[in-house]
């Protein structure tokens, strides 16, 4: 199993050049399997260009697409109309949502609402399917999906993707402090192969936005160190946090947790 992130920022896209290296687009990771489906994690900025790979690759062949969102705040579902395989008559698209955050269909079609967008989800040409799940892992061929509740405001879930060799979890918006819910994930990032977490403030940073959703990257690295997690990838970079600041902050986890990569656009992680 292969993850490959079109977008690792948290809040807000930030192109310039200070942010190039890791990269600006918001969140959105794609699951590559020996599946035949094409399954992304979140529809933030960088599944824009995400599409316009499946595009490339599957030129005149229809697609079956599964796109799980973790919560509808904006940098988690900005891209979604500038998806390209959603105009393509031929793809099948199925998008997801789990209990744990606010009525799919509702979110979605307020999402290109007058006077906000100029065309509403009925213009799109593909057939999209909308799936509400449970704790029931979705099984896309070799790949099983699950979501997991965490605390955020107005509700998210992370999500458990497992092969039959590897798991990962991602975890985009998630902050620690509540106790039932920092228990249950804490069981099931227990020796997963990827930990993909929220790692958005410094521990300076973060009692000024306590409440605000996000965690530490000094958090995660205590979590996937006492979960036994094999690799840890910090995720949701600060629209504020340069390339430079990124790789300091890199520096400094690998002295506390030696496998802990900072997440780049454009990187293909192998799990």
């Amino acid at each position: 199993m292969q993850l490959h992130f079109w977008g690792v920022r948290g809040s807000s896209p930030t192109p310039g050049a200070s942010t190039h290296q890791f990269g600006g687009n918001t969140s959105c990771i794609e699951v590559r399997s020996s599946s035949d489906d094409v399954i992304l994690l979140d529809g933030g900025t960088g599944i824009r260009e995400a599409g316009a790979d499946i595009a490339r690759r599957t030129v005149g062949a229809p697609r079956s697409i599964h796109l799980f969102l973790t919560h509808f705040h904006w940098d988690h579902i900005q891209g979604i109309p500038f998806f390209a395989p959603l105009f393509v008559a031929e793809n099948h698209v199925t998008i997801y949502s789990s209990r744990f955050s606010a009525p799919l269909d509702a979110a979605l079609h307020g999402l290109m609402t007058s006077p906000y967008f100029s065309i509403g989800v009925a213009d799109f040409k593909a057939r999209v399917s909308l799936v509400t799940i449970d704790q029931q892992p979705v099984r896309l061929g070799d790949i099983s999906i699950e979501p997991i509740e965490v605390n955020h405001p107005q509700g998210a879930c992370a999500y458990r993707v497992k092969s039959s060799t590897a798991a990962a979890i991602y975890a985009p918006d998630r902050e620690h402090g509540d106790e039932r819910l920092d228990r249950l994930f804490a069981d099931q990032v227990r020796g997963v192969n990827a930990l993909i977490t929220d790692s958005q403030y410094t521990p300076d940073e973060y009692p000024a936005h306590q409440g605000w959703g996000h965690s530490t990257w000094l958090e995660s690295v205590k979590l996937a160190r006492e979960a036994g997690a094999k690799k840890l990838v910090l995720f949701h970079h600060d629209p504020a946090r340069s390339d430079g600041a990124l790789a300091e902050i890199q520096t400094a986890a690998r002295r506390e947790f030696a496998e802990t990569f900072v997440a780049k656009e454009g990187w293909t992680l192998e799990v």
